[in-house]
């Protein structure tokens, strides 16, 4: 009945349940931005329906994105307030600038977005639609900004044992910042291209509204190809900040305990670690290859976890195949890519069942691979809280371990109803399928303004 222990538990179940929802919303904000303006340059009516469709998922997920996001911050307080009294001056400006401008931007234009199609004209609900989709992505920015200084802070000075801001330009744009963004916002992107091609793979396989889906499927492809080589790249580039400035991460993601003194390091491919030995069980390496990526030599030294401390090196199994599985998938939807663009070339890309299947089956893996690549982020960089400075010993709430289980408690059965209100109304409306038969609105003007000339037979507004 450790607290630390409890409470860590706590704040990770909290976010890998709320992570679900903000990773679609964002990605699935940017789908909507592209169908929209489709459907405004070419009149098309099978873009406004798909709109219509996929806009009720993405509003499913945004409101429950809110509820859990606003249990996970109360949590700084209530599970870490050592931490929160200690970086208030860096933390909470970062969290207090994505509620002010990221959530307020999507919550005020949400409402334009569901309920203005007859309302306003079509180009202002387009402008809602997309600046939704930039209140998504400026919400994944400041969020990433404050994890980012947690992993390399920057921007700050200690006073009386306080991180006390110098410069937010610095403190926000960190040296890990750029990379941790954008493989965090194309994660967000690849998890909704893949999600709505999944679905509408099922559907086409189903015969269910065919051409609809495959449009929509269509779409989520042209996407997905587009970003999927592009995360694999700034993946790259993730690895060689975390080289630079984490480098007891870098040796627990690579199970690497031996610094290569003479010779390269060899990549691990597959492996048992074993803490306690300080060695790995069942081990298949690719020599020097380790090296070559992290300094682009086959002899590059890289530092290995018995040159840090005991006390200060993180858990290696969990990491270790946490990366393993992340960078398994990013691959795996590359190979993906590779086939569809294979399939389209010979015009069976829609008739290839096998495919489809692949689709069906592969959907979920984007919001996998989001938690795994949490799971390095995070428990990579134990056993401080701010990487070098701070431990998380430091920053637990000094509460009882019995007032820790009693609300970790009475969060997973909140999860358990939420997520099973989720489910619930996501397949309902899924299984609905898309309205094929409502009126399409005209173009509108203004509330309240009169036409310059009477429309014949409507009498005028």
């Amino acid at each position: 009945m450790d607290v630390l222990f409890l409470s860590r538990l706590q704040f990770a179940l909290t976010t890998m349940f709320h992570i679900l929802f903000p990773v679609l919303t964002i990605g699935l904000a940017v789908y909507l931005v592209v169908v929209e303006a489709l459907w405004l340059r070419t009149k098309s009516e099978i873009y406004y329906r798909m709109y219509r469709f996929w806009v009720r998922i993405f509003a499913i997920h945004f409101a429950v994105g809110v509820v859990t996001g606003i249990v996970l911050e109360f949590e700084f307080g209530t599970n870490f307030s050592r931490f929160s009294y200690a970086t208030a001056n860096v933390f909470a400006p970062l969290m207090a600038f994505e509620a002010l401008t990221a959530f307020f931007l999507e919550a005020g234009f949400l409402g334009i977005m569901l309920f203005g199609w007859k309302r306003v004209p079509k180009t202002v609900h387009f402008l809602s639609t997309c600046l939704v989709a930039f209140g998504a992505n400026l919400s994944g920015f400041w969020i990433m900004a404050a994890n980012s200084w947690m992993q390399v802070p920057a921007g700050y000075e200690l006073v009386d044992g306080r991180f006390m801001v110098t410069s937010f330009r610095e403190a926000i744009f960190n040296a890990a910042f750029p990379s941790y963004l954008l493989h965090m916002l194309l994660a967000s992107y690849m998890t909704a291209a893949f999600a709505v091609a999944g679905i509408s793979a099922y559907f086409i396989l189903k015969g269910s509204n065919v051409l609809f889906y495959r449009r929509s499927l269509g779409l989520a492809l042209i996407m997905a190809v587009l970003w999927a080589p592009l995360q694999v790249i700034i993946g790259d580039f993730n690895g060689l900040r975390v080289a630079q400035y984490q480098p007891a991460k870098l040796a627990a993601l690579e199970a690497h305990w031996e610094t290569n003194e003479k010779g390269g390091a060899p990549f691990v491919v597959f492996a048992l670690p074993d803490g306690k030995e300080e060695r790995n069980r069942w081990e298949l390496t690719v020599p020097n290859l380790l090296s070559l990526l992290i300094t682009h030599s086959w002899e590059g030294k890289i530092p290995g976890l018995k040159d840090f401390p005991r006390e200060d090196r993180p858990n290696v199994v969990l990491p270790f195949w946490a990366f393993r599985i992340m960078v398994g998938i990013g691959f795996l939807y590359v190979l993906i890519m590779g086939w569809a663009f294979i399939l389209w070339r010979r015009g069976t890309l829609f008739q290839s069942r096998s495919f489809l299947w692949v689709l069906v089956a592969v959907q979920p893996l984007g919001f996998i691979a989001t938690e795994a690549g949490w799971a390095v982020a995070e428990i990579g960089r134990q056993p401080w809280v701010v990487y070098g400075l701070m431990r998380t010993t430091e920053a637990v709430s000094p509460v009882a371990a019995g007032n820790v289980v009693w609300s970790l408690s009475l969060f997973l059965c909140f999860f358990a109803v939420i997520g099973a209100s989720y489910l619930y109304y996501v397949l309902r409306s899924l299984f609905r399928g898309p309205d094929l038969t409502s009126p399409i609105p005209p173009v509108q003007r203004p509330i309240g303004m009169r036409p310059l000339v009477e429309e014949p037979g409507t009498g005028g507004d």
